[in-house]
């Protein structure tokens, strides 16, 4: 582990300090961060964001637990009416989904923005601002952009929410066989993150930085799992901002979620990880620059749960280089 001090710094925290300078990387995005990472949004994410049928939103719940959600809507019910807000009106939100008991005035938020068939996706933080019935208002925080890599292009549709069967939640302390095959088949997660707001070591320079969620991608089957309750993950070369491995180094807890991108079923799971810097067991998979390894510590599984479905998707070209587990 790294014996120099960390510095403070504007654009990153404790967390994602550590862990570029464990990455060797920490010159370089000292220089990158602060030139890419906003405090607000550009016209180009604006107007992105407003052409979305749907959003992965991160969030915390009362015991300060991060979780994953996706929240949808006809294009158009994400507006940007200036660069430091968003608006979202008439989400639809899973009946089951964590983000419905979370959401709440004042609540940190990560937000990704992603098209899958363009390959394209944009990031953010923010304060939940206002609440209502109609939907929220989010005060921006954050804004960056994120590289096409490990996305697979499928093209989404929108259903009719109305007219789709009730959502059916299965709650379980483990993973069900269910839920393996799910994970099993996956190409695509997303992983919520959070830094807890009363760590002052972590944030460093004062600000807050709350919670953050991302996009993972890999061939299917990338996501390897022992037992029923422990996840192994090959993390490969991206932005090398490590925020969502910077948030675990100071806070293990996360939550992961999968898509049936067929039935639109999701899962959701609340974890632990941690990450494995090197060895053999990151050698032996072709393209990892480290291992994420979680262990599941409760799993919901909600049928009906998304009105999306997806063509079948065009792996990325990025992931001829990686390999797959033995």
């Amino acid at each position: 582990m790294p014996t120099a001090p960390i510095p403070v710094h504007p654009a990153f925290h404790r967390g994602e300090l550590l862990a570029q300078q464990r990455a060797g990387m920490q010159e370089k995005m000292a220089t990158v961060g602060p030139r890419v990472i906003r405090d607000f949004m550009p016209d180009q994410h604006r107007e992105f964001f407003e052409q979305l049928p749907f959003m992965v939103v991160g969030s915390t719940d009362a015991e300060g637990r991060p979780w994953a959600s996706v929240i949808s809507g006809a294009p158009g019910f994400v507006r940007s009416p200036d660069e430091r807000t968003l608006q979202v009106r008439g989400p639809h939100i899973a009946q089951g989904d964590p983000l419905r008991d979370n959401l709440r005035a004042g609540a940190k938020l990560g937000l990704l923005g992603i098209e899958p068939h363009t390959r394209r996706r944009n990031r953010a933080n923010g304060v939940v601002r206002a609440l209502s019935e109609a939907g929220m208002e989010i005060a921006i925080e954050q804004s960056f952009g994120n590289c096409p890599k490990y996305i697979q292009a499928r093209r989404p549709e929108l259903l009719d929410a109305d007219v789709m069967p009730a959502a059916m939640a299965v709650d379980a302390p483990a993973l069900t066989p269910e839920m393996a095959r799910m994970i099993r088949r996956a190409d695509t997660f997303f992983i919520a993150t959070a830094l807890a707001g009363d760590d002052e070591e972590a944030q460093g320079d004062g600000r807050r930085h709350g919670t953050d969620v991302s996009h993972r991608g890999g061939k299917p089957g990338f996501v390897r799992i022992d037992g029923d309750d422990t996840l192994t993950v090959p993390d490969f070369i991206g932005n090398s901002f490590f925020n969502t491995i910077g948030n675990l180094l100071v806070q293990p807890r996360a939550g992961l979620l999968f898509a049936d991108f067929d039935s639109g079923a999701l899962l959701y799971l609340a974890v632990r990880g941690e990450v494995i810097w090197e060895g053999p067991k990151v050698e032996a998979f072709a393209g990892a620059q480290r291992l994420l390894r979680f262990s599941v510590e409760s799993a919901r599984l909600v049928r009906h749960a998304l009105p999306l479905r997806w063509e079948q998707p065009e792996l990325s070209p990025f992931l001829a280089a990686t390999g797959a587990w033995n």
